[in-house]
């Protein structure tokens, strides 16, 4: 008994095997673009940081080293003479460290 061997169209083949790795380059390639995206985004991401950092960093230092505006004067409390003179508070500084001795 012989079987007979079914006959292959080699055209049918050769269609399949060409649309397989036109499939693989474009899922490929499609995923290289993904990627670039990915990468473009986190990038652009990246140097707008920077820039807000820097920005920040600037804007510190320049408020820093402005002149502080003096605050208006307020009225006088009901029952205290007024004086013309602004009145500085004092403060008194008092070391920790140094201790007084009873006598």
């Amino acid at each position: 008994m012989t079987t007979a061997a079914p006959l292959v169209n080699n055209t049918q083949l050769l269609v399949n095997v060409t649309t397989k790795s036109q499939e693989q380059s474009l899922y490929q390639s499609s995923g290289a673009i993904v990627a670039a995206i990915v990468v473009g985004v986190i990038i652009i991401f990246t140097v707008v940081l920077l820039i807000l950092k820097t920005y920040n960093r600037r804007m510190r230092v320049k408020r820093e080293l402005e002149p502080k505006p003096i605050k208006a004067a307020m009225p006088p409390a009901l029952g205290q003479p007024s004086h013309n003179l602004p009145q500085h508070p004092t403060v008194t500084f008092i070391p920790v460290d140094i201790h007084m001795q009873n006598r």
